[in-house]
C-alpha cells in the first residue's frame, strides 16, 4: 500500500519500464521476455479490460501484497493470456497503457492493489471507469488520459503532479497530491479543510438533493466534491477483509469505528466456493484462503459489535446477497447508501443514493462515517410506452447497454435516473435490476424516484408507511447531461453475447440454434421475488404442456435471500420447479462470482444465465449469454436458447 508523505510534493519520477496491453498477445509476450515496444508497434491496444482479467475472482482470495504476483493474469487477447503468475512485477514495468473504458466491472480494489504491489505507478488510458479510478486515486496510483507522456517518462523526466490534477475538483486533488485516501484523512484530522465556495442555488436533480443534504451544503453542483454523511455502510467477505488489513496497518490497535449501528456486513460471495473450485486450485491451498475470508471477517464484526449476516446453521447457504437484504429490509427513499459492490445501486429503486466504493474507501468511511461524493451529472431515462409481454426489465438494461450513448463511454459516472410511464408499471423488484445494472453501464448509480409502487414495496415488505416529502424529486429544470428516450413497445427480449454485457442481441435476430448446456437463474439481479415469480411461470406452464428442462442442460436457480425463499415457499413454487427438473440452490451470490454450482468446468460448454455481467472467465471458462430470467428459463426447457414467447409459439405447431 501507498505510504507517501502527507505533505503534498510537486513532481514525481516513475522509475521503470511502460506495459502496453496490446490486443496481440505476442506484444505482450515479448514486453515480459524484457523487449521495450513504441506506443506504434503496440497497437492496437486493449479496450474494455475489466477487474475480471486484471485480477481474475480467485485471485482476490489474497488481500495483502501477495497480489503483487498476479495482475492481469485473466487479459483475454484473443482466446490467448500471455501473462503468468510473477512476470508483471519480474519485468520491472511502473507504467501501464491500455485503451478505453479501463477496470470495467466490479469494484474490486484487488486490481489495482495487485497492479501496485506488482510496481505499477501510473496507468494511462484512454478512458477509466469511475470505481476503478476512484480506487486507483485512493491507493496513490496515478492514472491519465495523457499519451504524451509515455515518451517523456520514457526520457526520465519528473512529471509535474499538476499533470494529474489539472482539471479536477479541489478534493480529489488534494487526494492525489498526498497520495491516497488515509493521508488525506490524516490532513482532514489535522486541521485541513476544503476551500471550495458554496454553491450558487440552482434547482437540482434527485440524486444532487441527496448529496447536498447528507454534505450539509444548501446546493452542490456536478463536478464539485463533498464528504457526505452515509446513512448506511456495508460490506462482504470478499472485500471487507481487505479493508480490515489496511485499517490494521494504519491504526493497529487503536480502530475505532463512527456509529457501528449502521455498518452491515455479509457472507455471501463464498458460500458456495467449495462446490465449485477446481482440483488444481484447491491443490495449492485457494479453498483455505477462500473460506478464511469469512472468519476474518466475521472476527471482525464480533470485535466491534457490528451487525452480521452470515451462513446458515441449520443447512448450507447464507441468510442471503448483501443488495437484496438491504433492499428488503434496512435501505429508505433519501438515505445515501455505499457498499463494496459495483451492485450497490440495487438500492437505487427504493429512491437512495446507493454507490459502490472500494476496501480503502469502507474502511476509511466506517471510521469517518463520510465518503467522498464527487457530484455526479444525471442521465434520464424515459421509459414511454407499454412494455410487450414476455419483456422484462433485463431487456431493456441489455437494450440500454448497445446504445452509442453507453457503447462509447459517455455514460460514465454518471447518475441514471428512470422515470416514464412504463417504469410506473414496474415493481420494485424490476426497478432493482435497471437501477443494479447500472454498473454494467458505467455510470455512478441509478435511481427512481420514490412513488406509490416504492410505498407498496415498504408496506408490503416491512409495514413501513412512507410519507413522500417534497423535496423527493427533481426539480423541472433541473440540468440533465443528457436524456435517453425508449419507446418500450419496440422492445422484445435481449441477450448479451459471451464476453461483455454490452453485445446486446434480439432474440429475434439469433441465427441458428444455440444450444444450452448450463442455464442460471440467481445472483443480485436474477434472484429476486419477481425473478423467481418468472421462472415459475415458464416451469409451471412447461409441466402442464408435458415438459421439463431438458435432458442435455442443468438449470440452477439460486434464491437471493431466505426472504425471497421463505416467499417462494409460501407461493408453492418449490413443488412445480423440483418436478420440472430445477436444481434448487440456498442463498448466495454463487455462479455469479464464479463460486458455486452453474459454473461451467469446460470452454465448450454454453450458458444462458440470468446474472448481470459475462466477462471473460466471470462464470467458468466457457461461454455466457445474458438473459432475463423468463428467457433463462424457457431455453433450459428447450435446450437451446429461446425467449418464453418463443418456446409457448413452437407448442403451437406440434
Amino acid at each position: 500500500m501507498c505510504h507517501s508523505p502527507s505533505q503534498p510534493t510537486e513532481t514525481v519520477r516513475f522509475n521503470g519500464r511502460i506495459l502496453f496491453l496490446a490486443q496481440n498477445a505476442s506484444v505482450i509476450e515479448r514486453q515480459l521476455s524484457g523487449e521495450d515496444v513504441t506506443l506504434e508497434a503496440a497497437m492496437p491496444l486493449r479496450s474494455d479490460i475489466s477487474t475480471d482479467e486484471i485480477t481474475p475472482a480467485y485471485i482476490c482470495y489474497y488481500f495483502d501484497e501477495k497480489l503483487g504476483e498476479y495482475p492481469y493474469l485473466g487479459l483475454d487477447c484473443a482466446g490467448t493470456r500471455p501473462v503468468k503468475q510473477g512476470s508483471v512485477k519480474a519485468a520491472g514495468f511502473a507504467v501501464t497503457v491500455a485503451g478505453r473504458r479501463y477496470g470495467k466491472g466490479s469494484s474490486r480494489e484487488a486490481s489495482p492493489f495487485a497492479e501496485w504491489c506488482a510496481g505499477i505507478r501510473l496507468v494511462i488510458a484512454e478512458s477509466f471507469e469511475r470505481i476503478y479510478r476512484q480506487n486507483c486515486r485512493n491507493l496513490g496510483i496515478f492514472t491519465s488520459t495523457d499519451f504524451g507522456l509515455i515518451e517523456r517518462i520514457r526520457r526520465g523526466e519528473d512529471i509535474a503532479l499538476d499533470e494529474f490534477t489539472r482539471e479536477e475538483d479541489e478534493l480529489t486533488a488534494e487526494l492525489i497530491r498526498r497520495g491516497g485516501l488515509f493521508r488525506l484523512t490524516e490532513a482532514r484530522r489535522a486541521g485541513w479543510q476544503s476551500s471550495v465556495p458554496a454553491a450558487q442555488q440552482r434547482p437540482m436533480t434527485y440524486a444532487e438533493k441527496i448529496v447536498a443534504r447528507a454534505s450539509g451544503c444548501a446546493c452542490v453542483i456536478p463536478g464539485q466534491s463533498v464528504f457526505a454523511k452515509t446513512d448506511w455502510r456495508y460490506a462482504h467477505e470478499y472485500v471487507s477483509p481487505m479493508s480490515i488489513s489496511f485499517l490494521r496497518r494504519e491504526y493497529v490497535d487503536k480502530i475505532e469505528l463512527h456509529d457501528p449501528e449502521s455498518i452491515v456486513c455479509f457472507s455471501d460471495h463464498l458460500t458456495f466456493i467449495h462446490r465449485s473450485m477446481p482440483a488444481e486450485r484447491r491443490a495449492l491451498g485457494l479453498l483455505d484462503m477462500a473460506q478464511a475470508m469469512g472468519k476474518v471477517q466475521q472476527q471482525f464484526c464480533e470485535e466491534h459489535g457490528l451487525r452480521h449476516h452470515g451462513l446458515l446453521v441449520d443447512r448450507e447457504g447464507s441468510e442471503g446477497i448483501s443488495h437484496s437484504i438491504m433492499a428488503e429490509r434496512y435501505v429508505k427513499p433519501g438515505q445515501l447508501v455505499v457498499g463494496t459492490d459495483s451492485h450497490t445501486p440495487h438500492c437505487g429503486a427504493l429512491g437512495a443514493l446507493a454507490f459502490g466504493i472500494g476496501a480503502t474507501e469502507m474502511a476509511n468511511a466506517w471510521l469517518t462515517g463520510d465518503v467522498r461524493v464527487k457530484v455526479p451529472p444525471t442521465c434520464r431515462v424515459r421509459l414511454r410506452g407499454r412494455l410487450p409481454a414476455g419483456v422484462e426489465a433485463k431487456d431493456i438494461v441489455l437494450h440500454l447497454l448497445r446504445l452509442p450513448y453507453v457503447r462509447e463511454g459517455r455514460a460514465i459516472g454518471q447518475v441514471f435516473e428512470y422515470g416514464g410511464e412504463a417504469l410506473a408499471s414496474l415493481s420494485t423488484d424490476e426497478r432493482a435490476t435497471l437501477t443494479n445494472m447500472v454498473a454494467e453501464i458505467g455510470g455512478f448509480s441509478g435511481i427512481v424516484i420514490p412513488d406509490e409502487e416504492t410505498q407498496h414495496f415498504l408496506r408490503e415488505r416491512r409495514g413501513i408507511e412512507l410519507k413522500i416529502e417534497p423535496w423527493m424529486c427533481s426539480d423541472d429544470d433541473a440540468e440533465m447531461a443528457y436524456t435517453i428516450e425508449v419507446d418500450c413497445s419496440q422492445l422484445e427480449p435481449m441477450l448479451a453475447r459471451p464476453g461483455d454485457p454490452g453485445q446486446g442481441v434480439r432474440v429475434s435476430e439469433l441465427r441458428g440454434s444455440i444450444r444450452v448446456d448450463i442455464a442460471y437463474g440467481g445472483s443480485c439481479t436474477g434472484g429476486k421475488r419477481e425473478d423467481l415469480r418468472r421462472c415459475y411461470e415458464v416451469m409451471e406452464w412447461a409441466l402442464r404442456h408435458g415438459m421439463k428442462v431438458a435432458e442435455t442442460t442443468r438449470f440452477f436457480l439460486q434464491f437471493g435471500s431466505q426472504d425471497v425463499r421463505d416467499y417462494c415457499v409460501r407461493e408453492g413454487m418449490l413443488s412445480v420447479f423440483e418436478r420440472a427438473g430445477v436444481e434448487l440452490i440456498e442463498p448466495g451470490c454463487g455462479a455469479c462470482v464464479n463460486a458455486g454450482p452453474g459454473v461451467s468446468d469446460r470452454p465448450d460448454q454454453v450458458t444462458v444465465s440470468a446474472i448481470n455481467r459475462n466477462f471473460p472467465g466471470r462464470s467458468g471458462p466457457g461461454q455466457v449469454w445474458l438473459a432475463s430470467p423468463s428467457t433463462v428459463a424457457a431455453s433450459a426447457v428447450a435446450g437451446k436458447i429461446v425467449s418464453f414467447e418463443q418456446l409457448r409459439a413452437s407448442t403451437q405447431h406440434i
